[in-house]
């Protein structure tokens, strides 16, 4: 069985969307590693097709060339006939470099691919095409329609085992109110505490999912929904990931944990604002979004370069519960 390294992306939303290229790679019997760091492994771990996930101790956006040589050390007696580069800069490449992998696959990106042997080329002059899509041509196949869906899979058990640790029941919807990206896809505070109100109205217990950077926005939508939980920077990814396994349903923004959520395969529904669906979709197995593509939308900013914001303050709770009901009770 052939071995691949695969250099997972920095991002968890972006690694989530992997997963169709390794259920690729696994189905024509490659056996997948992946490297990744700390704050990604945990979505590695869940997902299907990749047999071991090796944790790079690399800084977020550091070349730290010395850990990449050290990493790279242990990696050169594996025998990794290929390597998967999901970064578009030169920093990714370095280690399957460095390890003497002797095929490594990727985007031309920056410089112009250095340190691959197989370049491949953004279609569309580097336009915004879907994810999904982008990574899984890698395997050097024409997905078209045939792409699955992306999957992670958690243990019940363990599920259910970090409901009871955190005190929730079973009837329960997590809300994810933020983004690392920036405020352009953040669905206001009072939004999503008037939809924990209408949740609790409809007998589900409500809890805000997120890093501690979204703790105060947490503590806001408790605060306009009594009783609602917020566990923003109270659980490790690992543990979020398997919160997201058992909940009833999800309203997130275009987020990692929106990506998440729907590969679990559960009731997940994503608020677009400033971002495009057709990029970045969340899986379709049980999911739906709203976007009010308005003249403005996507701008793909960081913040609203109009001020106001209205891709999002007008998407209303009540639509959105709707729609979450309807996938809840589909």
């Amino acid at each position: 069985m052939p071995r691949a390294l695969l250099i997972a992306p920095q991002w968890i939303g972006d690694a989530v969307m992997a997963q169709p290229l390794v259920a690729m790679l696994a189905a024509r019997g490659e056996h997948v590693a992946a490297l990744a760091l700390p704050t990604i492994a945990p979505v590695l771990r869940a997902m299907p097709g990749v047999t071991e996930v090796i944790e790079a101790p690399f800084g977020h956006g550091r070349v730290d060339f010395a850990a990449r040589w050290r990493v790279a050390t242990t990696l050169r007696a594996r025998g990794y006939a290929r390597a998967y580069i999901l970064g578009n800069n030169v920093k990714a490449r370095l280690v399957p470099w460095l390890a003497r992998i002797p095929v490594r696959i990727g985007y031309a990106g920056e410089a112009s691919g250095l340190l691959l042997t197989r370049k491949y080329h953004a279609q569309n002059g580097g336009g915004r095409t879907d994810m999904r899509e982008r990574y899984a041509k890698l395997a050097g196949a024409d997905c078209g329609a045939a792409l699955a869906e992306p999957t992670l899979h958690v243990d019940p058990g363990v599920a259910a085992q970090a409901r009871a640790r955190f005190g929730l029941p079973p009837r329960w919807v997590a809300v994810c109110p933020g983004a690392e990206y920036g405020p352009a896809k953040q669905w206001p505070a009072e939004h999503y505490g008037a939809l924990a109100l209408r949740a609790q109205r409809d007998g589900y217990a409500v809890a805000v999912l997120g890093a501690p950077s979204d703790a105060r926005t947490g503590e806001a939508i408790a605060s306009l929904a009594p009783h609602v939980m917020n566990l923003c920077g109270r659980t490790q990814l690992d543990e979020a990931i398997a919160l997201l396994a058992g909940a009833s349903g999800v309203v997130s923004n275009d987020s990692g944990l929106m990506h998440v959520a729907a590969a679990l395969r559960r009731p997940t529904l994503g608020i677009y604002g400033s971002t495009d669906p057709r990029h970045t979709p969340p899986a379709a197995h049980h999911s739906a979004t709203l976007w009010l593509h308005l003249p403005c939308s996507p701008c793909f900013a960081r913040a609203c370069p109009l001020g106001h914001l209205n891709c999002l303050r007008g998407i209303q709770p009540e639509m959105a519960w709707a729609a979450l009901g309807g996938l809840m009770h589909d």
